[in-house]
């Protein structure tokens, strides 16, 4: 398998990600057949691109090591289950809100993939990438292109982009900025995307239409990881745990996370 950029991601070993299904809402996919497409899926797009290794398992209990992908109808049974930004051991948690997804006319899969995506390359949201007007733009990996998808065993899963996106210089011709290859250039998004932005230490989101800024601002957005990011210290992360570094120029993000992990 070719290894297109951050080769080193997994120099630390494969991550092993525990999902857990607290849902009582239908996923609209069985539980064991979502997790394998989501494996395939992360396997043979996401890892050639990005070089991370996971492996997702589910379980009703995740072991101490694990990180934790975990399925809730909506962010207050998340909260009343006792669940936080990290597990007790200080590993990240990524939550899925079922209910949630349904009623804002979305797939499940296509949010869990989103998620799962997004989890691995920035599992505590804050790396930033900086583009030369001095604009940071959030190491999200699909909420550019979030309402593109494409199947995976007949399962629909979100775009996700490429480490070029995040570099703002010119590029040569064919460089892919997102896995379907709809974008021309960093920093840009589908009409059915967004971006999360930060000037100034403000931080906003821009849109890639009018009907995508609509349909967002009727999203229920309590306990999703991006809105962690208006907070000057994102994710809550123990005192005994260092917090990365905010990366600029796009590339050095991936380093950044990686000495982390380190």
């Amino acid at each position: 398998m070719k290894v297109i950029r951050a080769a080193q991601a997994g120099q630390g070993g494969q991550v092993t990600i525990a999902c857990i299904n607290k849902a009582t809402v239908d996923l609209g996919v069985p539980f064991e057949k979502l997790t394998r497409a989501l494996q395939k899926c992360y396997d043979t797009y996401f890892l050639p691109v990005w070089g991370y290794p996971v492996k997702l398992y589910n379980t009703d209990a995740a072991k101490p090591s694990d990180w934790q992908f975990v399925y809730f109808n909506d962010a207050d049974a998340a909260g009343a289950l006792g669940y936080h930004d990290l597990t007790k051991g200080g590993q990240p948690v990524s939550k899925v809100f079922v209910r949630t997804t349904l009623a804002d006319h979305q797939l499940v899969s296509v949010t869990a993939s989103h998620e799962l995506f997004e989890m691995v390359i920035d599992p505590l949201a804050n790396l930033w990438a900086e583009a030369a007007d001095g604009t940071e733009y959030a190491y999200e990996m699909s909420d550019p292109v979030e309402e593109d998808t494409f199947l995976v065993d007949g399962i629909p899963m979100s775009n996700f982009v490429h480490p070029a996106w995040f570099e703002p210089f010119k590029h040569p011709p064919g460089t892919k900025f997102d896995h379907l290859g709809l974008l021309r250039k960093p920093f840009s998004m589908t009409r059915g995307g967004y971006v999360i932005t930060k000037k100034k230490g403000v931080v906003s989101e821009q849109f890639g239409s009018l009907a995508k800024s609509a349909r967002f601002a009727r999203e229920d957005r309590v306990g999703h990881r991006s809105e962690h990011r208006k907070r000057e210290d994102g994710l809550r992360i123990p005192d005994n745990r260092r917090k990365r570094p905010v990366a600029a120029h796009g590339t050095s993000a991936v380093e950044s996370a990686l000495h982390a992990r380190s």
